[in-house]
């Protein structure tokens, strides 16, 4: 077999055209667009499929220098922890805490499904984890690391089979977010009021033209502020790993951008929210179609019928929990049905398929500071926190199962 390597240079470029040829696809096919499906994702499956079949029939390995696409994940969080000023955290409130709390709950669904259907089929109900949210709701990082520990205790391909689910939880999160939002705020006659934005807008005044030097300065600003998150995040987490405390880096970026843009603030300094926006819609939608072109679709179709009944399952749980209990616990209103449709990607996928459903679905009916908000913090602090805490939980009682 042939081997092809795609560095990052290449790589890069080849993820922006399959962001465009995703955005032209969604324009031109109506389907798509009314219902939200982020570019990324129609790009991405596309060419992960090219891959696969130049890997079935021409016999060429293609593999993708991931340096890159995981830079681009720490620019991202770094954006939503620049963002992250604390007068906006007291405004999550008890929305907030609500979605902690019910993302707590879809992590024991999924495992109570994952565990019966492996029941079910005469598997092991180890396998059953795999097949909850070690996988769907823990995505890619959660599976690998589960998955080596299962394989451990003897069970063989856990690893294998965690990121299969979790693969096509990617795509599924990514897939139904966005038609969910869509039907939730048509069917509800639910609109945008704008009044979520007054958290972080400026008073309106007269209409200025802004400087170019402005806008160069503050894009300037932008940078710096990003490199310093990578950087110091990177820091802190080569400390914490010496002393033991194991945290993903991304989460150290987006502290360290906590803790920046709120010294700003108490230094009355604040950072221009525009350019921040831009950085983390850019860095979002480039690592997420690099995640999905570099799928290896193939040993995925091994596992087919069970594959298929699990996301099946899964997929209908995800969306059932965020129509009949999301939904009306957050208020039944514009932002419960945006926040439904990042839910829909969390549940499903990963926090960047959160946000860029809730990204296409915004585009069409109007902006949701709340949604934008409190659906990050609950997929970078909390729900890793309370799937451990859960899975850990199953582990203990399966020793009880028959």
């Amino acid at each position: 077999m042939t081997s092809l390597n795609v560095d990052g240079i290449d790589f890069l470029c080849l993820s922006i055209l399959v962001l465009w040829t995703g955005r032209i696809i969604n324009h031109r096919v109506s389907f798509l667009e009314r219902n939200s499906i982020p570019n990324a994702v129609t790009g991405g499956i596309l060419f992960s499929i090219a891959v696969a079949c130049l890997e079935s029939y021409k016999h060429i390995d293609v593999t993708f220098d991931m340096q890159l696409r995981n830079l681009l994940l720490l620019v991202f969080f770094s954006t939503i922890g620049l963002t992250a000023s604390f007068h906006r955290l007291a405004a999550g409130g008890k929305p907030l805490a609500l979605l902690v709390l019910l993302a707590g709950g879809i992590l024991v669904v999924q495992d109570v499904a994952g565990v019966s259907i492996a029941k079910l089929l005469g598997h092991h109900p180890g396998y059953g984890l795999m097949a909850g949210s070690v996988s769907f709701a823990g995505g890619h990082g959660t599976a690998i690391a589960w998955g080596a520990e299962a394989a451990k205790a003897g069970l063989l391909q856990a690893q294998t089979v965690g990121i299969a689910f979790a693969t096509f939880g990617l795509i599924s999160g990514g897939l139904v977010g966005g038609p969910l939002g869509r039907y939730l705020i048509e069917r509800n006659k639910l609109s945008c009021t704008n009044q979520d934005d007054t958290l972080h807008q400026a008073p309106k005044r007269a209409q200025v033209v802004p400087l170019a030097d402005d806008t160069l300065f503050h894009s300037q600003r932008t940078l710096l502020y990003l490199a310093l998150c990578v950087a110091l995040g990177d820091l802190v987490n080569r400390y914490l790993f010496a002393n033991h405390v194991l945290l993903p880096g991304f989460l150290t970026a987006m502290l360290v951008g906590i803790v920046l843009t709120n010294g700003l603030d108490l230094l009355s300094r604040p950072l221009s929210r525009e350019p921040i926006e831009q950085a983390g819609n850019v860095s979002l939608g480039i690592f997420l179609a690099m995640s999905l072109m570099s799928m290896d679709l193939l040993p995925l179709f091994k596992i087919g019928p069970v594959l298929l009944l699990v996301l099946v399952v899964q997929t209908v749980l995800t969306l059932a929990y965020c129509l009949f209990v999301i939904f009306p616990l957050m208020g039944r209103n514009y932002d419960a049905a945006v926040i439904c449709s990042g839910f829909a990607g969390l549940g499903m996928g990963a926090t960047p398929v959160a946000i860029a459903n809730m990204d296409a679905v915004t585009q069409h009916y109007g902006p949701s500071a709340k949604a934008f908000l409190i659906v990050p913090l609950v997929g970078a602090f909390f729900i890793d926190l309370m799937n451990a805490i859960v899975i850990k939980f199953f582990i203990g009682a399966l020793a009880y199962l028959p």
